[in-house]
């Protein structure tokens, strides 16, 4: 889950060096070498795309990358967009006349491809002055630049897929101390047929895959009736929770049940995750949850994302120790409802190190997150299918191998989790998850998510052999 109090990862604004490389020049030894998200996601390499055209994922970063290469075909840039794409930190570090002056000598700014792309964050490969630079672009809570960097573009290629399921258990320990893995067949009744594990039934912290239960519970609503896809739903303050687009919209803002769910399962919009878990109910998401998940009981109350944020940073550790301390559903409910809720949102400050992640938390098996993608996946429905498809993550599985790519990822200081569901040419469908978490320290989520990426890719690889 990406928490408002939590920016991408801070990194200094870089960018003068990229204009002053040479063909000796090398990168700084400590820049990370990706983003939590894997390969190649954008257009053939060598072939040039302008902004606004296909390869730019449909993200937060993405929109702000597509901004960045039409300001840089036409600087000088007014100071007021400046300041409505870029961060204050960021423009308290690159002026706007810095910037521009900087922009001038990137003449001819051209996107090859975009390598790698998280909701928050994406790494392409550019090409300016006959260079090929690496860029790499991040977005805070509010949707603004944060990280603009460039350098020569010659880092190391993301990790391998791994050869064979031994490999992939061996790599998945080091990303980690505390790991699960499945890789399984959806049968035809959809249960998951397990092909190989790491600890299925044991649950783990899931973060913002959560929200494949409210997307349950929302398709039984519209099977029954209740509400449509076209249903419109109103924005109201306490939904308002960072980060997303609909965070930066007004109080009484209209958005149709479709929009609501594709922001909340393509960049995770965090409003309109409350949003939608307003309009079905918390119940209905509980019996959801009681009914796809064999540890159903640890998510009730099932917790909304601004009790979640609220009980790890407000008042931290008091309300999230008075919390994890609490026994029985109706206590908590109890705590929530008279505690929590008077809190605000305003002013929380950001956190690096884990949070309670073993009490305070969304939980599930990796059997049970592959379940709630079978379920899904049983329910049907051109429109659930582009809800679903509409962000891969930079997987990348290959078009002529597999039809269908669904994704659902969760993080947080000391989290990350990633499921998938593909179906082949063949007419097979596969899942394939990855929760890792580590309670005492946070670790590089940038590394570990390049990793998970690589070793799911080669999962599926895997999978498709037999």
């Amino acid at each position: 889950m990406h928490l408002p109090s939590r920016s991408t990862r801070v990194l200094i604004p870089f960018l003068a060096a990229a204009l002053t490389l040479t063909a000796c020049s090398r990168p700084d030894p400590g820049e990370p070498s990706g983003t939590a998200s894997g390969t190649a996601s954008g257009t053939a390499s060598g072939t040039a795309a302008p902004a606004g055209v296909a390869g730019v994922p449909g993200t937060q970063a993405g929109r702000q990358l597509r901004w960045f290469l039409d300001a840089a075909a036409k600087p000088p840039v007014a100071d007021a967009d400046l300041t409505a794409h870029l961060s204050a930190d960021f423009l308290a570090d690159v002026p706007p006349a810095k910037l521009n002056e900087l922009l001038g000598q990137l003449a001819g700014l051209r996107l090859e491809r975009v390598t790698t792309s998280t909701p928050a964050e994406l790494t392409a490969q550019v090409r300016a002055g006959g260079q090929s630079l690496r860029l790499v672009l991040g977005v805070d809570a509010d949707g603004k630049i944060n990280v603009l960097r460039l350098s020569q573009a010659d880092q190391p290629s993301a990790a391998p897929a791994p050869a064979a399921w031994d490999e992939v258990d061996r790599r998945l320990r080091a990303v980690a101390p505390d790991v699960g893995f499945l890789a399984a067949e959806v049968t035809a009744d959809g249960s998951c047929r397990p092909v190989h594990a790491v600890a299925p039934a044991t649950p783990r912290p899931i973060g913002s895959i959560f929200k494949l239960y409210v997307l349950g519970a929302l398709t039984q609503s519209i099977r029954m009736g209740t509400l449509t896809w076209d249903t419109p739903l109103t924005l109201a303050g306490p939904m308002r929770v960072p980060p997303g687009e609909l965070y930066q919209r007004p109080v009484g803002s209209k958005v149709t049940v479709r929009e609501a769910a594709k922001l909340m399962i393509s960049i995770s919009d965090n409003a309109a995750t409350d949003l939608l878990l307003h309009a079905v109910g918390r119940p209905a998401v509980e019996s959801q949850v009681l009914r796809w998940s064999r540890h159903g009981e640890l998510n009730v109350p099932f917790l909304t994302t601004r009790e979640f944020v609220l009980l790890k940073a407000a008042r931290y550790p008091e309300l999230a120790d008075a919390y994890a301390s609490l026994e029985g559903e109706r206590q908590r409910r109890h705590f929530l409802q008279e505690t929590v809720a008077l809190e605000s949102l305003d002013g929380l400050k950001d956190w690096s190190e884990p949070r309670h992640v073993g009490t305070v938390e969304w939980f599930g098996s990796p059997e049970d997150v592959c379940r709630a993608f079978a379920r899904l996946s049983g329910v049907g429905g051109e429109e659930l299918g582009r809800v679903m498809s509409a962000n891969d993550a930079g997987l990348g599985l290959d078009g002529k191998t597999w039809t269908t790519t669904w994704y659902k990822g969760g993080s947080e200081v000391g989290v990350l989790a990633m499921g998938f569901l593909a179906r082949s040419a063949a007419g097979k469908t596969y899942v394939v998850t990855a929760l890792t978490s580590d309670p005492r320290r946070a670790y590089d989520e940038a590394k570990a998510g390049s990793e998970l990426l690589s070793l799911i890719r080669g999962s599926f690889a895997l999978l498709a052999k037999g």
